[in-house]
């Protein structure tokens, strides 16, 4: 087995381990371990509390004690200034229950991307809070930043399957006029809806001056439809079926799957959104570190 092999493997058990936190605590510790090995090491989790005087900058915002030590005029970075509010809305509609050869789902991988960033948030000291959608609003966490709120959003994501249909703009406008305080809103959803209602959500919260990132989850055979055999195909929310041989529609839907996903970047690059596509197999250390540019950015 080669070490792409091992990564692959080693990923979908984690995947499987339960209860959620015991996943989230092993993927960012170990996320967090490996940071210094990799080309990110100069990530930084601990992030600075204090910035270089600036002209007019307040003198009784001077750390007098820091100057002392060091003949540094520093100023001090209060919890507004330094710590994020984000909100994490999370796509567990019937579509995320997809996957292919037996492995993990969109909605398996989805729930262990937000546990993550659940942990590694609210580890910076960091307000989360968490809303569960289909074709609706389900359940909404506003932000909080104690520890022991991990608890409370863990569980909500264990307690929700997945049911529904999709209906992602009406969800963002909502959410959009709901969230209050500026921050960073991180949406983990497979977008498998109309790009003319769900963009325009998208550009409501940029509108009303938020951050926005943007996982796409997709299992790898959505992208390729390498199926190598007739078989029935599903729509798991319509439950529309159709008998289909890949091979003769494999082309046609490969060019269809690539101008939908075109018009999903082009339009998150208009409204100036993140996006980042992502599969069931990608190692979620790839969306830690989406999101670890982002948060600096902030800063």
């Amino acid at each position: 087995m080669n070490q792409a092999e091992k990564e692959l493997v080693s990923s979908a058990l984690i995947h499987r381990l339960d209860p959620l936190s015991l996943r989230a605590k092993v993927v960012v510790e170990g996320f967090l371990t490996g940071l210094h090995k990799s080309p990110y090491h100069g990530f930084s989790v601990e992030f600075a509390e204090h910035r270089m005087y600036q002209p007019g900058d307040p003198l009784r915002h001077v750390d007098w004690k820091v100057f002392g030590r060091t003949d540094r005029y520093y100023i001090k970075q209060y919890q507004e200034e330094t710590n994020l509010r984000a909100s994490i809305l999370i796509d567990l509609s019937a579509s995320m229950d997809f996957q292919s050869g037996g492995e993990i789902s969109k909605a398996v991988y989805a729930k262990s991307l937000a546990a993550a960033l659940i942990y590694l948030l609210l580890g910076q000291r960091d307000a989360v809070g968490l809303g569960i959608f289909d074709e609706k609003l389900r359940e909404y966490y506003s932000p909080r930043s104690a520890l022991t709120w991990r608890n409370v959003l863990w569980g909500a994501l264990e307690s929700n399957n997945v049911e529904g249909k999709t209906r992602i703009g009406d969800v963002l406008h909502e959410m959009a006029d709901r969230i209050g305080r500026r921050g960073l809103v991180i949406i983990i959803s497979d977008f498998l809806d109309d790009p003319e209602q769900l963009l325009p959500g998208l550009h409501h919260f940029r509108h009303n001056g938020h951050d926005v990132l943007v996982f796409q989850i997709l299992d790898p055979r959505e992208l390729d439809f390498a199926f190598d055999r007739e078989a029935r195909f599903e729509e798991l929310e319509s439950k529309e079926s159709m008998i289909a041989s890949p091979w003769q529609v494999r082309e046609s839907y490969r060019e269809e799957m690539q101008n939908f996903l075109e018009v999903i970047r082009t339009g998150c690059s208009r409204h100036q959104v993140n996006h980042h596509l992502l599969t069931t197999e990608t190692p979620l250390d790839e969306a830690l570190i989406a999101f670890l540019t982002m948060r600096q950015r902030r800063l």
